[in-house]
């Protein structure tokens, strides 16, 4: 693995309208998750960019570049085609300012630039905020880091616009910042805990540090604090090595009339958290899958690809996306949306760690664990709910003994094939059954059983 250092910079703003060419460039239609490096990365190829400064609350932004030709490529090509900046295209024109104002003492020739950009080529091993911080720290007091990809990974530690910390980027002035969904404040966390510094062999068993990070409280860090020698240890086994770095996962082979987002949703909450899921109008059968973390796309991937749902075989893979943009949403063959967001769904398995620890990692196979299934639901009422539902019927069933008191039971269903348990699951997890007199619904669970048989 290669590090490669060059310096970078950022920030100012006005607005722009049709004017004599400048320098800066006038960029607007950005989605509210942007950040610098987004920019940086987008736009870096019609030449060097010198400051970038962010406008959040109009979705706009500022970025000045060395030479003028290089605007003028810029907003040429943005005329011509589309350009996209985090996924959703963006849109350019001349700003009326020749210069970006910098903050005081930006201009100071003594200050120094503040944002150092690292390429790491042909990486190891999953590339996180806590391992820059560890590679970083002991030189100079880091501030931020925000992590793109782009012919390898690339990262900015220093003065970036940070709106979330998590594996990608990391706001160390401000240790309690969280992701949240749209401002309904629920926390968005990392599958199998929060801010993982670590990558199993298997993907899933325990965690072990990726890199000597010392002490409990990493944001009382020091240089001091940090060992002589950082190793770095590789995975030997794990399936993350053959697969690229996304939290998006691409899904074809799906049949046209039979699944749904919902459904996608039912098979592949069971390896991670599902924050969207969206059909690809221009590839037919095709969804893309936005999940929790790439941690739970590996995991996806390594149970779910090549599986057979409805006679069709499924392909999973990484995505070159790194977030689902609900753009061109239509109207799929069973009248349902080609798009969804799942993030705020109670139906989610690994919002927290606890939570998270309670879910067996397990691959498709011919029986089904059943469970918060009403007392008074038989045998004869689930196989008349695969009929009515139009999914094969289990073989043999079982129930687990409960307490008196408890208000649900569970069990198994062993079914003829892995194909018929994984179409069962796909159609049926997450069902509402209605009870008489009952005032809530209760919402079948079902996950892959460790059994191979009853």
């Amino acid at each position: 693995m290669k590090l490669v250092f060059s310096l970078c910079s950022q920030d100012s703003g006005s607005e722009a309208h049709r004017i004599a060419p400048s320098p800066v460039v006038h960029v607007r239609g950005l989605c509210e998750s942007v950040v610098e490096a987004d920019l940086v990365e987008a736009l870096e190829k019609f030449g060097n960019i010198c400051y970038v400064m962010m406008m959040p609350f109009k979705r706009q932004a500022l970025v000045e570049f060395e030479e003028v030709q290089s605007a003028d490529r810029c907003v040429a090509c943005g005329s011509q085609e589309p350009v996209y900046i985090a996924g959703q295209q963006a849109y350019f024109n001349y700003s009326t300012s020749k210069r970006i104002t910098r903050p005081t003492n930006a201009d100071d020739p003594n200050s120094g630039n503040k944002v150092l950009l690292l390429s790491i080529q042909n990486p190891l091993y999953p590339i996180t905020t806590d391992v820059l911080y560890t590679v970083c720290n002991p030189i100079g007091n880091v501030l931020r880091i925000v992590i793109f990809k782009r012919n390898g990974i690339q990262a900015m530690p220093s003065r970036l616009n940070v709106i979330r910390n998590d594996n990608d980027s990391w706001d160390y002035t401000k240790p309690f910042l969280l992701r949240r969904e749209r401002g309904k404040g629920r926390q968005r966390q990392a599958i199998l805990g929060e801010h993982p510094s670590s990558y199993s062999d298997n993907g899933y068993g325990s965690h072990c540090p990726l890199l000597p990070l010392p002490g409990n409280n990493r944001f009382k860090r020091s240089s001091h604090d940090v060992p002589e020698v950082v190793t770095y240890p590789l995975p030997q086994t794990s399936s993350y090595m053959s697969h690229a770095s996304s939290s998006v996962a691409m899904v074809s082979g799906l049949h046209p009339a039979k699944m749904n987002c919902t459904r996608i949703f039912n098979l592949f909450c069971l390896y991670g958290n599902i924050e969207k899921v969206k059909f690809m109008k221009s590839v037919p059968g095709t969804a893309l899958v936005e999940m929790g973390d790439e941690y739970a796309v590996d995991r996806a991937i390594t149970h779910l690809n090549s599986i057979k749902v409805f006679s069709k075989r499924l392909n999973v893979c990484v995505s070159k996306q790194h977030a689902v943009i609900p753009s061109q949403v239509f109207e799929l063959e069973d009248g349902s949306s080609s798009y969804k967001d799942f993030a705020m769904t109670r139906n989610n398995r690994f919002t927290s760690a606890g939570q998270a620890s309670k879910n067996i990692i397990q691959p498709p196979s011919c029986v089904l664990h059943f469970y918060n299934v009403p007392p008074c639901i038989s045998e004869d009422d689930l196989q008349r709910l695969c009929t009515e539902h139009d999914v094969p019927g289990f073989i043999k069933y079982k129930v687990f003994d409960a307490k008196p008191s408890s208000k649900t039971i569970s069990g198994l269903l062993e079914f003829d094939s892995k194909t018929h348990a994984v179409e069962v699951l796909t159609v049926l997890n997450h069902y509402q059954i209605r009870i008489p007199n009952g005032s809530n619904p209760y919402t079948l669970k079902l996950c892959f059983s460790t059994s191979s048989h009853l």
